[in-house]
């Protein structure tokens, strides 16, 4: 069985891409940071000698790439499940370079809005991601409701969210 749970924190924003053909799809790629559990070996100056996280990369297909471009930023923390794939290719420079990323099937908030480090993730704003595609807007924080859930805005289909 191949099967991954994990929990951390986006290390930057997703990046992206749509794929070419009859039918366009939306493929994110992003990075979680993910703590290693046990006690942190510190030297004396109390700094850490040791990494306390794994970088693990994830990419996500379909609507669940277009909900990550929508949704989620860097700093946030997210619970993502999926398998473990592995693959190789060769570079430019003739050497066979391994890969291994999760393919994620499920993937949601782990924080409430409020919790969030990184405070205002969740205000509009665009940016570009190739090709002129504008990111749309996000509801800002003043259209939350006081028990820390994000209002969804109207016009987002119920299928894109990540639970029913």
């Amino acid at each position: 069985m191949n099967r991954v749970i994990l929990m951390g924190r986006l290390t930057r924003d997703p990046e992206v891409r749509y794929s070419q053909g009859e039918r366009s799809m939306a493929i994110a790629r992003y990075t979680l940071a993910v703590d290693r559990r046990g006690r942190r070996n510190q030297n004396q100056d109390g700094m850490d000698q040791q990494q306390t996280a794994d970088f693990i990369p994830c990419v996500a297909f379909d609507r669940a790439g277009e909900f990550a471009e929508r949704y989620f930023r860097q700093g946030m923390r997210v619970l993502v499940s999926g398998r473990i794939q592995t693959g190789s290719y060769t570079n430019r420079d003739g050497q066979k370079v391994y890969t291994t990323e999760v393919i994620v099937d499920d993937q949601e908030f782990a924080d409430s809005k409020n919790s969030n480090a990184g405070g205002d993730s969740y205000a509009g704003g665009s940016s570009s991601y190739g090709s002129g595609y504008q990111q749309p807007a996000r509801p800002a924080p003043s259209s939350a409701i006081g028990d820390g859930f994000m209002n969804i805005p109207d016009g987002v289909e119920d299928e894109g969210l990540p639970f029913n």
